[in-house]
């Protein structure tokens, strides 16, 4: 699975354990994961990141997984709505019933082999709508284009190619252009399971300013909102 395909998943669980376990397991297998503790960690993942598909635990103290499945399917009418895969210890049919008719795309019951998870992920994968490709894929920065395809920024007589972490934290910065999105967002979205920290985020932030803005102290395009992290804001059309 290559890096630029490889589908994002989130996992909410409040059991620390599995969580982690769930998250180091879905990144041996290829997948760039993130991880929630409660459902109100994983509204303001979903608000800062894109997501392909969401492993939900149901008994979770507050909102439960019923809850905030439903509330999703409510908030994405008109949308493509986020693949949901149901996780409980609850294995009565009223219960599937129930997390089946609240929206979820599958149900899976603890305790589970992670082979059979993971090929419930896959199947609900392929089976999920895939949005339109939109035809619009270059970013004015300026006097430089960013074309996320061949991982380059160009102007109209200089091509500078992005290495390999520049190329992974702008496309992140690209598809949510006009977004601040923390240090941990990035490093956990831009490096698909690599161990990189803040201080990672900064340099290679501080290296793509020196690439993309006039003046990179006083930047324009890749700005830091402080206490926040960082937002890509291309020139408008």
């Amino acid at each position: 699975m290559s890096l630029a395909l490889a589908p994002h998943i989130l996992v909410v669980d409040d059991d620390t354990r599995l969580r982690g376990l769930l998250a180091r397991y879905l990144g041996e297998q290829g997948f760039i994961v993130a991880t929630a503790r409660n459902a109100g960690d994983a509204r303001a993942k979903l608000k800062s990141l894109a997501f392909d598909l969401m492993v939900l635990d149901v008994m979770m103290p507050g909102e439960n997984g019923f809850d905030l499945t439903r509330a999703l399917r409510l908030e994405s009418v008109g949308v493509l709505p986020l693949p949901i895969l149901l996780l409980t210890a609850k294995g009565e049919t009223e219960d599937r019933i129930e997390g089946l008719e609240a929206g979820a795309d599958d149900y899976l019951m603890k305790p589970f082999e992670p082979r059979e998870l993971l090929l419930r992920i896959n199947a609900i994968l392929r089976r999920a709508p895939k949005p339109k490709a939109d035809v619009k894929t270059e970013l004015r920065l300026g006097v430089w284009t960013y074309d996320p395809e061949r991982n380059e920024l160009k102007s109209a007589n200089e091509i500078v190619a992005l290495t390999g972490m520049e190329a992974g934290l702008m496309r992140v910065l690209a598809e949510a252009q006009g977004q601040v999105l923390s240090r941990e967002i990035l490093a956990e979205r831009s490096a698909a399971g690599q161990a990189i920290n803040d201080r990672t985020i900064d340099v290679q932030v501080t290296r793509l300013r020196r690439k993309i803005e006039a003046d990179p102290k006083n930047p324009r395009y890749l700005v830091t909102v402080r206490g926040e992290g960082y937002s890509l804001r291309p020139d408008a059309e």
